[in-house]
């Protein structure tokens, strides 16, 4: 037997530290925290937690929109150096629109933070957390433009998951700041949309949501001459070749290059949901020409009525109050429209004067109370059309997507149906009357509506068929 001194020693494994995400925004920031979950679980050295106490490194994935955004993202890395400072934290790293709009007084004021990158550059995220970077502040302007053979963790339950088809915006908003942040727009092409989409559907998602600044403008960065239709021939393509992939919904749909075409395609396609969510933010003349939004009343109308004539629409629009200027005037006018109108969804943001914008220099502020005033009465309206419309469910059946146990009722399942999405639109509640086996996140179940509310809906799922005799997916909504 050979001596113990001539023995090869063994090497202790490398010690793993455990890293906590904390996504904030956007859907389209959640898609670049996955893409930093996946680089993060590609190296040896990390293992990701989903709880800050059981992390030794936290990573913040940072929005710079507006200003409760902000605030949010400020407060949510104070709390992080909190816990750095009482020794709970190894290491602070801040990502995202925040760290790329305000990197210096980042630096600045928050020093106990131990790496800031940015929207080009956190994909240098392990080389942050190994402390390799060879500069605190990693900034460059733009935005990562990813491809489907990226490194990425779905982090959205159930059988959803958000793809990213363009980054950044061209146009010129006056109230909006992305473009200054984000860069113009750069879109990915067809085929590598529909690689990951194909990718995904075999990873198990049934519903993909497509996201970008500006939809209706995807690919015309590629081609201007060529594809004003690019967005039409993706969606094609998506129905014939992402056969795992049930539901495809897209958001931010700008009113812009909206086509016959593709107001047809909303009809006769097998995948694409009859789901409009359609940013139009206001509807007076001088506000929309201030705003530069290259679209007027007249346009919207006419839009808006090709869009009703898709079967079972679901429209939703996002609205500004108090935008500079604003009189009680056109703010009224504001308000009959979107009673007149009745869109199924509305959201409404108060009006945030952001540094660097048009919009934001001007002088005729509305005060801050009239416009929190303002934004309460469009809620308030649509609330009662919201709950007039969700009354309509009740007695129909409808197919809907499991997306897990409630959040607001840990012993009770919920879903979506086709008209709502995730995080924005309201939930169906599940209810079971029969001992047959549990629906599991990611499955679609038929549904009787039998109660409904200004946002939510609650229904009893109908049992599988037991002896196999329907064939395909069922399609019971009336």
């Amino acid at each position: 037997m050979r001596p113990a001194a001539d023995l090869p020693l063994e090497e202790e494994p490398p010690m793993v530290k455990k890293v906590h995400m904390i996504s904030l925004g956007c859907p389209k920031n959640r898609v670049d925290s996955e893409v930093m979950v996946g680089m993060i679980q590609g190296d040896g050295a990390f293992e990701m937690v989903a709880d800050v106490e059981d992390a030794e490194i936290v990573v913040v994935n940072t929005c710079g929109f507006i200003d409760a955004a902000k605030e949010e993202s400020v407060d949510t890395i104070m709390e992080m150096v909190d816990l750095k400072k009482r020794g709970k934290l190894g290491k602070v790293v801040v990502t995202g629109c925040l760290s790329q709009r305000y990197s210096g007084d980042l630096e600045r004021e928050i020093p106990e933070v131990d790496a800031i990158l940015g929207t080009q550059t956190f994909t240098a995220i392990n080389e942050a957390l190994h402390g390799r970077l060879s500069e605190k502040t990693y900034i460059r302007p733009g935005s990562f433009i990813m491809d489907h053979e990226v490194a990425r963790t779905n982090t959205v339950r159930g059988g959803t998951a958000y793809l990213k088809i363009a980054e950044g915006c061209s146009r010129s908003c006056s109230f909006c700041i992305i473009p200054s942040i984000r860069g113009t727009q750069k879109s990915r092409t067809i085929d590598d949309v529909v690689a990951e989409a194909r990718k995904l559907g075999r990873s198990g998602v049934n519903e993909i949501i497509l996201v970008a600044q500006d939809m209706t403008s995807y690919g015309i960065d590629l081609n201007p001459r060529e594809n004003r239709d690019y967005l039409l021939r993706l969606l094609r393509r998506l129905d014939e070749e992402a056969e795992e992939i049930s539901w495809v919904r897209p958001l931010y749909m700008y009113p812009w290059n909206f086509t016959d075409e593709l107001v047809e395609f909303f009809q006769t396609s097998e995948k694409l949901l009859p789901y409009v969510d359609m940013p139009l933010q206001h509807i007076n003349r001088r506000i929309l020409k201030s705003m530069k939004r290259n679209i007027q009343r007249d346009a919207q109308a006419r839009l808006i009525e090709r869009l009703r004539g898709i079967d079972d629409l679901v429209l939703r629009t996002s609205l500004i109050a108090g935008y500079p200027g604003e009189t009680d005037a056109e703010f009224q006018e504001l308000y009959d429209w979107v009673k007149e109108v009745e869109f199924d969804r509305v959201g409404v943001f108060v009006y945030s004067p952001e540094e660097g914008t048009a919009a934001g220099a001007m002088e005729d502020q509305v005060e801050e109370h009239v416009k929190i005033e303002r934004r309460d009465a469009l809620m308030e309206l649509q609330q009662g059309i919201s709950e007039r419309k969700n009354a309509e469910w009740v007695g129909q059946t409808t197919e809907v997507i499991v997306d897990g146990v409630s959040e607001e009722h840990e012993l009770v399942l919920e879903g979506r149906h086709y008209g709502q999405a995730p995080d924005i639109d309201g939930v169906v509640y599940l209810s079971f009357d029969y001992g047959g086996e549990m629906p599991v996140p990611g499955e679609f179940v038929e549904v009787e509506i039998q109660q409904a509310g200004a946002y939510d809906l609650t229904g009893v799922v109908i049992p599988r068929d037991p002896l196999g005799l329907a064939e395909g997916k069922l399609n019971l909504r009336s």
